[in-house]
């Protein structure tokens, strides 16, 4: 099968690594791609959202499957755009992948029909906003109800920054229109946990659990980002546990968008809040999470191949589970200097050759690009080095190593990936 991969980040590197293992792959594509997905799969440089430009390349290559990475072209339809085609792509409608593109309608749905989330308020005048936020007391959080590439939700922890949050999404507009509406939520405090899930609209079949690392610094500090780190499995959820998830969350929320007339094909992505030892959604992403998705698929066993085909075609039921390699997997993302903000970019990555072939490492490639022989940073996330080990102890040693053996000018990246786990399980 000749595959198309949409997108240009670590996500996409691993889901191109992920397939290039599978038997029947023939040619892999990546559009657009980066530096380390080059020495895999043929790149080019196509704009996302150019559905036309796309459906051209994948008729003139004949191409059997495409995937799409990020939430963007998702919300604006490709897949619509790609059936209309006659070409199979995974990932959810432009209907289905509401549940991601507006925080008001996921957090609706869940009310509607009884999936687990915290109290909240939607809001699509300012001032009444402004007016609610005064009779409330910190904490609280505020999201912008659109797309901000994993940077519209602020924790509030005092009335002035409540008010200065809001005046920036609806007044100011630093995410655009995402910001026109927003939501006010109830603050719930306890572990976070990223739970993922294949669909094919009917039948649910769930990943292991994984945690990532949203704020910049260490100990969940500084500003939010796409995401610094993530490992799997998670110590947090047991067996019990994740039934409840299956059953009160992903199989519930499948149902209720096929109800809604939403059927949702693809990965469905539940963010979750583990509070009194009880899952609440925080909120739902349309797709592979990022940097989730490159320790979920260095550990996957099972070839993902016939799995995405099963969501597409409406058989996942036939997939009674996936594989798992023994072992933790841990992923720890190298940033730019400046980012998220302002990364600078164009510094030589050094010491990446040091790394290669090793069965136990890998580095997935973010915002990087290639000149010859050489990679050089282009984006705010660089890479995301990624191990596998015996234990917790030993991925994250493995990790540190790997990272510590890398250098570009500037380089940045978190410290504690894995420590959580460590302190439930005394390693």
């Amino acid at each position: 099968m000749n595959v198309v991969v949409i997108g240009s980040g670590g996500r996409e590197h691993a889901i191109v690594w992920k397939l290039s293992q599978s038997k029947k792959i023939g040619n892999i594509f990546c559009i657009p791609g980066n530096g380390g997905i080059e020495d895999i799969a043929a790149c080019y440089d196509i704009k996302v959202n150019d559905f036309e430009g796309l459906i051209s390349f994948s008729k003139k290559n004949n191409v059997d499957l495409v995937v799409v990475g990020p939430e963007n072209p998702l919300a604006d339809g490709i897949v619509d755009a790609f059936t209309e085609a006659g070409i199979p792509i995974f990932g959810p409608t432009k209907n289905a992948a509401r549940i991601e593109a507006s925080k008001i309608f996921a957090k609706e749905l869940m009310k509607k029909y009884g999936v687990p989330t915290g109290d909240f308020k939607t809001f699509f005048d300012y001032h009444e906003a402004k007016a609610y936020l005064k009779k409330i007391s910190p904490p609280y959080v505020i999201k912008a109800d659109g797309l901000c590439a994993g940077k519209g939700a602020y924790v509030i922890k005092e009335s002035e920054k409540g008010f200065s949050t809001l005046e920036d999404l609806m007044i100011n507009h630093i995410h655009g229109d995402a910001g026109k509406r927003i939501i006010v939520e109830e603050f719930l405090s306890g572990i976070e946990a990223s739970y993922l899930s294949f669909t094919d609209g009917i039948t649910t079949l769930p990943m292991i659990a994984s945690q990532d690392h949203k704020p910049l610094l260490d100990e969940d500090k500084g500003p939010n980002t796409g995401g610094m780190g993530a490992y799997a499995p998670i110590p947090f959820i047991d067996s019990d546990m994740a039934r409840f998830i299956d059953t009160e969350i992903m199989d519930k929320t499948i149902n209720a968008l096929k109800v809604e007339g939403a059927l949702y094909r693809g990965v469905l992505y539940a963010g979750l809040m583990l509070k009194d030892k009880k899952p609440y959604v925080i909120e739902f992403n349309a797709r592979f999470g990022d940097p989730e998705a490159q320790p979920l698929l260095f550990k996957m066993e099972s070839d993902i191949l016939p799995i995405l085909i099963a969501c597409i075609e409406g058989n996942l039921k036939d997939i009674k589970e996936i594989k798992w390699k023994e072992g933790v997997s841990i992923c720890v993302v190298i940033a730019s200097r400046g980012y998220p903000d302002k990364p600078e970019k164009g510094y030589v990555i050094k010491g990446l050759e040091d790394l290669k072939d090793r069965k136990d490492i890998m580095v997935f490639h973010a915002g990087t690009k290639k000149e010859g022989d050489k990679f050089y940073t282009s984006g705010g996330r660089v890479l995301g080095v990624t191990a596998m080990g015996d234990t917790f102890k030993d991925a994250i040693k493995k990790a540190y190593d790997a990272v510590n053996s890398i250098y570009f000018e500037g380089m940045q990246f978190r410290k504690d990936i894995g420590a959580k786990a460590l302190k439930v399980i005394g390693e």
